[in-house]
């Protein structure tokens, strides 16, 4: 049976940070109606795929899915349990904030079915922290990894930024120790990037933010590299390490390219060679979820030219391409026409071809976008 990861985006926020682009909202006044449009939309698409399917990720997204209370994140839990077949070993993660659990809170999450936690700290500097508008300091931060631990959350995993305006090495490495000391098991180090929709994009042209520039911020880059490895976490994707047997499950469906579908207001889904989208508004997200069981503002039918290269571009930025897979999924063309540049990028340090996989060396991820504009499609 066909593997399936579903995400559920819980919009609701009460601060929105200066960085995010993702679709969310401080108005909680339609918690209700929102929950009972998510079970609908659920049901509609478990009518279509729930046969065909056995889900083995279950991933709550946002906003901060922590704000809103372990019953409505188990309420929603039941209804895709009670639609869909699931996996045994499913992993079934929530996206926390510091500062907005407790420990009673943490382990009523746990009762509910969540087994991981990935915390977004971002940073354990004060000054880092105020830049990036988040309501949490240091202490909180690390208190609520322990907390989560405490709780019985075995599989912990902690966001990170770098190259924040001003960002020193040390005080980056300073970031990643103080990650390294808690006990988790994953981290996502992401490099400060502009998104079209957010405060920071507007700040940096209107002058008031100056972000650093390439080489410094593929300098950090490879210090993460170099640091985390150190601490027994490897690289699996170009922004994610783990502890071995901890990579996150759904990252890896999105990186192997994969089934999935998106619950909620933005969400996405990739079905065979169709992905579509929902409505980011929360209004019309419940508006045509009531009217027709979906909200697809919009969809798309890839062509296998066009499956090829998102194939290829999303296994070199993680853990390589399967030649087994690729092979059965597409032929061998691919491979035939681009061998002469695959060799050459091998002999030059970029990549590796061993044990049934083209992989990218640590000097491959640091030039990774560059490496991939050579392929031949």
């Amino acid at each position: 049976m066909n593997k399936l990861a579903i995400y559920v985006h819980i919009p609701f926020c009460d601060h929105k940070c200066i960085y995010c682009d993702f679709y969310s909202i401080t108005n909680y006044k339609n918690e209700g109606t929102y929950l009972d449009c998510l079970k609908k939309e659920i049901l509609h698409y478990a009518n279509l795929y729930s046969d065909d399917y056995k889900v083995n990720s279950i991933y709550f997204g946002g906003g901060t899915p922590s704000f809103v209370s372990p019953e409505y994140i188990s309420a929603i839990l039941k209804q895709i349990e009670q639609s869909f077949q699931i996996s045994n070993d499913v992993e079934i993660t929530l996206e926390t904030n510091p500062g907005t659990v407790d420990d009673k809170k943490l382990g009523s999450f746990l009762d509910a079915g969540i087994n991981r936690m990935s915390v977004g700290i971002q940073s354990f500097d004060k000054d880092e922290l105020n830049f990036l508008t988040r309501i949490h300091d240091a202490e909180t931060a690390k208190e609520c990894v322990l907390k989560a631990f405490d709780a019985g959350f075995e599989n912990i995993s902690v966001d990170l930024i770098f190259n924040l305006p001003g960002q020193s090495i040390e005080k980056w490495l300073t970031n990643l120790n103080e990650a390294v000391k808690l006990p988790v098991r994953h981290v996502s180090a992401y490099s400060l990037i502009l998104e079209k929709g957010a405060i920071l994009n507007k700040m940096v042209l209107d002058g008031k933010v100056t972000l650093q520039d390439e080489d410094y911020d593929a300098e950090l880059y490879e210090t993460t590299i170099d640091f985390l490895e150190s601490k027994g976490f490897l690289q699996y994707e170009v922004s994610n390490f783990a502890q071995p047997g901890y990579e996150s499950v759904h990252n890896k469906a999105y990186w192997q390219y994969g089934d999935y579908l998106g619950f909620g207001t933005s969400s996405h889904s990739f079905i065979k060679n169709k992905r579509w989208w929902n409505y980011s508004s929360l209004e019309f997200y419940n508006r045509a979820v009531n009217e027709r069981g979906h909200a697809i503002a919009g969809s798309e039918v890839l062509t296998p030219n066009m499956m090829l290269e998102e194939f290829v571009m999303l296994a070199l930025r993680s853990d390589g391409i399967d030649i087994a897979a690729l092979k059965n999924r597409f032929g061998k063309k691919w491979l035939d026409d681009n061998q002469p540049i695959l060799e050459n990028l091998k002999s030059n340090g970029f990549l590796n071809i061993e044990n049934g996989f083209i992989r990218l060396t640590k000097k491959g991820y640091l030039l990774c976008d560059e490496i991939l504009l050579n392929f031949i499609f």
